[in-house]
């Protein structure tokens, strides 16, 4: 089942319930696995590229992605169980929308080996989780805070991915 139909159909149970928690929970996990399976922070291409004195060393990013992706898991587990008909089911297409686009940045960056073409998709990460908070506030105010720090998280990481993409022109 695609990440998208997980969550609509995890929208349509009834509130209240901890299904719709795991099946956050469990898209998180894969979105999050996904993504990790491009990630090479050892490969000579990544480890060549003139990046800036400032960026966090390679063990900081899953200290801070470990608690921001069960964030994540948590708002959209919450928002989805206060989401009724169609709002619900836009949410959980939000919610889908964004996690597809989080695992792909890795893709284009570390996969691809393209520094432009993870700026684009920070870019895009940036936008969608701006659209996704937006959404979650409709409904849930509580989740949509809770979304704040993954948001931020993801505008320094398109800052310093800018920065890596000038550097490496």
């Amino acid at each position: 089942m695609r990440p998208v139909n997980a969550l609509r159909t995890a929208s349509s149970s009834t509130p209240g319930t901890y299904g719709t928690y795991a099946v956050t929970a469990t898209i998180v996990t894969a979105a999050a696995m996904l993504g990790a399976k491009a990630v090479d922070t050892e490969s000579s291409w990544y480890r060549e590229l003139n990046k800036p004195q400032w960026q966090p060393p390679p063990w900081s990013f899953a200290a801070v992605w470990t608690p921001l992706y069960a964030s994540i898991a948590w708002a959209g587990g919450h928002a989805l169980q206060t989401a009724q008909g169609p709002t619900r089911r836009r949410l959980a297409a939000s919610l889908g929308a964004n996690l597809a686009v989080n695992s792909a940045w890795t893709w284009l960056f570390f996969a691809r080996h393209s520094v432009r073409a993870g700026v684009a998709g920070t870019v895009l990460l940036d936008l969608s989780n701006a659209e996704l908070i937006r959404r979650t506030a409709r409904t849930d105010p509580i989740a949509a805070a809770a979304l704040l720090p993954y948001a931020a998280w993801c505008a320094f990481a398109t800052v310093l991915n800018t920065a890596i993409a000038r550097r490496n022109a």
